[in-house]
């Protein structure tokens, strides 16, 4: 094989794993433990799943919860955009995944021997939750996957700048590490790379959530769908003039009875959902920011001075806010929406394989059509860990297939990070409009247009495709629904009840309306 331009490397796999998250890990030890040669690559240390505070929503046998209640609460949170199926497959795989797990190591909160405690989360009927170290859920999960995994071959430090392809599919990846650039020949390839939170000026994600997975996907031709449905978590700590990742405050505090209040101490969601404060993710960020629009203010604020010990059932919230001079216990929390979750993301089955062969995906960069338009709180650790195994299974049933690469131009608009994340907030956050997205479309066409040479420069260009991917779907749909919301088009058409796929097109990305979508 000859090796594209550039390079100076080369080694073989039987499946390369992009990703060392909760679907990464899982995707890893399931292809390990069918025999597979199996390499991991990471880019970062820290991953979005260790940071993940609520838990894992799952029906636990002998309990008055089950499979159909948890499916209906999952549609409901969707908005008309789930895959039913999908979305009972994965939940009911829950308990079996969050088995495997507690067989790796991991160890979940307990209201006394052998009985796991439950929270609820908003938009859950019951308490279905379970959690770690209080509010410390992700940490837990990593922890024990990291363990499991610990036998395997992981790369830390190694970019990929590009999957490699040609005419059957999948034949291996770009990679830069501290030697150069070069290839890893492999038949399966597993994204598992997680989020798009930095394309934004105020996240949850850590650092590395530049939405590398999603850019990968579409150059190597796969589509993405929901990508217009970005979830803002409701409750991120405020502190004046932060910029990038900050902390959020779990969903559970509201689950525990905390309200949301605005500086005068109104209701911020009264009237707006039955649900209250304990509505679905898109609801409650909804009402935060007209509240903020509205009133000019900074920020609302979360009650929960009347939660007992606070500081005993969410350590990692407590600590967060005495970084910021806060005493949950006597305070109010000053809160803001903060991107925090894609629901959509690069097109696979219930078996996590993409449109091309030896191509899959599991995790935040997938779109399974679990989650909708709407991302229902906890459900993302739950099919990290279902989607995970079952893409690290598909991929070591191929390995072994092999391909003929065909180099191709790797040329790629980029914006300044700054820049990108100013336009991106500004344009296309919880709030959106015609006028704004069209600004932000030509602000995205000006990018210069060259090869990525540097870490840097990939996860700039992986932000400004991924950008143009959802400012295309975001224009296209022209009403609100789920985490999508038109302020020109504030109603929910029903001929938009059907996901729009976005593929790469030269000069930036392109939807292909559905028919029966107006155009």
């Amino acid at each position: 094989m000859t090796l594209p331009a550039g390079t100076t490397w080369s080694t073989d796999a039987d499946v390369v794993v992009v990703g060392a998250g909760v679907a990464g890990l899982a995707a890893a030890l399931a292809a390990h433990r069918r025999g597979r040669k199996v390499v991991v690559l990471s880019k970062i240390g820290a991953t979005a799943t260790h940071f993940a505070q609520g838990g894992i929503a799952v029906v636990l046998p002998d309990t008055e919860d089950s499979v159909e209640a948890h499916v209906r609460d999952t549609l409901a949170a969707g908005a008309g955009l789930c895959d039913a199926e999908a979305v009972r497959s994965v939940v009911s795989d829950g308990y079996r995944a969050v088995r495997d797990l507690v067989a790796d190591g991991a160890r979940f909160d307990e209201t006394r021997s052998g009985q796991w405690a439950l929270t609820r989360e908003g938009g859950h009927s019951t308490r279905r939750i379970i959690h770690a170290g209080g509010d410390a859920t992700g940490a837990e999960v990593q922890r024990a996957l990291d363990h499991a995994a610990a036998m395997l071959d992981i790369r830390r430090s190694h970019v990929v700048y590009d999957i490699l392809t040609g005419t059957d599919g999948v034949g291996g990846v770009l990679v830069g590490n501290c030697d150069g650039l070069g290839v890893i020949r492999t038949g399966a390839v597993v994204l598992a790379t997680g989020g798009l939170g930095h394309l934004y000026s105020a996240t949850t994600n850590p650092e590395g959530s530049t939405g590398d997975g999603i850019a990968l996907g579409l150059r190597a031709g796969v589509p993405v769908a929901d990508i217009e449905f970005i979830q803002f978590h409701p409750t991120m700590l405020h502190t004046p003039q932060a910029i990038g990742c900050r902390p959020l405050i779990s969903e559970a505090v509201r689950g525990e009875g905390a309200i949301l209040v605005d500086a005068r101490g109104d209701s911020v969601t009264g009237g707006m959902h039955p649900l209250g404060d304990l509505a679905p993710r898109d609801v409650v960020a909804g009402a935060i920011a007209r509240t903020l629009r509205d009133t000019g203010d900074d920020c609302v604020y979360l009650d929960a001075r009347g939660i007992e010990n606070f500081a005993g059932r969410f350590p990692t919230i407590t600590a967060a806010c005495a970084t910021a001079g806060i005493d949950p216990a006597v305070q109010l929390i000053p809160v803001v929406p903060g991107a925090h979750y894609s629901c959509g993301g690069v097109v696979t089955d219930t078996s996590g394989q993409t449109a091309v062969a030896g191509l899959f995906a599991a995790g935040e960069v997938a779109r399974t059509g679990m989650h909708g338009a709407n991302r229902l709180a906890s459900n993302s650790l739950l099919e990290g860990l279902v989607m995970g195994r079952r893409a690290g299974e598909s991929a070591a049933a191929v390995a072994g297939r092999s391909t003929v690469i065909e180099d191709r131009d790797r040329a790629q608009p980029r914006l300044s990070r700054r820049r990108l994340q100013t336009a991106m907030t500004r344009w296309a956050s919880v709030l959106r409009d015609a006028e704004g997205l069209g600004m932000l479309d030509a602000e995205l066409c000006s990018g210069r247009v060259a090869p990525a040479s540097t870490p840097q420069e990939v996860e700039d260009a992986a932000l400004t495709l991924t950008a143009a991917a959802v400012v295309a779907a975001a224009s296209a749909r022209t009403e609100s629904r789920g985490c999508h919301a038109r302020a020109d088009w504030p109603v929910t058409d029903p001929q938009f009840a059907v996901s729009l796929p976005v593929r790469r097109a030269a000069g930036g990305c392109e939807v292909a309306l559905p028919s029966g979508v107006p155009c």
